[in-house]
């Protein structure tokens, strides 16, 4: 069997396009030699991988079978060849990072002006996803490195690295009563006016595990998918939220928030720098991690 690259990019393109012609632009390729190649790949595999419905290129059950092996295939073919390329040169190349939402805006940001500065031919393109889609994402080989806020976690395909402890910390206004309480109870606290992360957030996750464990329910509460607007929203004064220490400590620095500890802890997170277990890292992936340490 010839499975060729080629004919795997052609699967992956008309399952985006879904019209031969285009695809022949693309590949830069006449439309009788995507044919040929389509069919080629249905004899080869003596199964009908291809359909045509109201002039649109279709893919069978069979041909999304094939689509999830072209796609890693067709990734891991442009990363190798990106990686050989790169190989012993900070010069030239590019890095591609995802990054859940904490550290992508109150930890990256110096990291990278300082990299950019120093390794200017370099192109850095940075994602900002949940942890969740970052870990997919890795896995996919969409991204060479992913950093991200969570709990200890293990993964067949993953390998992590802690950077620092993210502890979790219960926020309010200087002027909301918990400010000042002495003996502060998970009760008190769960009584209180909530703004809870979004549901796909990881913060969230830990939140309603805490929830859970002492069997309690929020009177009332807000949900907001930014977490710049839940910092808004407690130093109005009427709600509390639990969010990274890491996020606030601007504000905790300029007496518009107070951080205290929450009882009874939720979970242990950190910051971690993350790869797939089968990419080859790369002399220009090895430099930009010791700018993280």
């Amino acid at each position: 069997m010839n499975l060729s690259l080629l004919k795997l990019h052609i699967v992956e393109l008309l399952n985006k396009h879904h019209k031969i012609t285009t695809v022949a632009e693309l590949l830069g390729l006449k439309q009788p030699t995507v044919t040929f190649h389509m069919k080629n790949l249905e004899r080869e595999f003596g199964v009908k991988l291809f359909d045509t419905r109201m002039g649109k290129i279709i893919l069978t059950d069979a041909g999304n079978a094939l689509l999830h092996y072209a796609t890693k295939i067709n990734a891991l073919a442009a990363e190798a060849e990106r990686v050989v390329r790169e190989f012993d040169t900070l010069q030239r190349g590019s890095i591609r990072i995802g990054a859940s939402y904490v550290p992508a805006t109150y930890l990256l940001p110096a990291v990278l002006h300082r990299f950019a500065r120093e390794h200017p031919g370099i192109h850095i393109a940075l994602s900002v996803k949940t942890a969740p889609v970052i870990k997919d994402m890795l896995a996919r080989h969409e991204i060479d490195l992913g950093i991200i806020s969570a709990e200890p976690f293990q993964s067949p395909t993953l390998l992590s690295e802690s950077l620092g402890e993210d502890e979790l910390v219960l926020i309010c206004s200087p002027t909301h009563p918990l400010a000042s309480e002495t003996d502060l109870t998970s009760e008190r606290i769960a009584s209180a006016s909530f703004v809870l992360h979004g549901k796909d957030s990881s913060t969230r996750h830990v939140t309603d595990k805490w929830l859970e464990r002492g069997r309690r329910r929020l009177p009332s509460y807000l949900e907001l998918d930014s977490l710049e607007a839940i910092k808004q929203a407690v130093m109005l004064g009427e709600h509390i939220s639990f969010v990274s220490r890491l996020a606030v400590q601007s504000e905790v620095e300029r007496g518009l928030l107070v951080v205290r500890p929450i009882p009874g802890q939720p979970v242990e997170r950190h910051i971690y720098m993350v790869s797939n277990r089968d990419r080859h890292r790369s002399a220009l992936i090895h430099r930009f991690t010791e700018y993280l340490g």
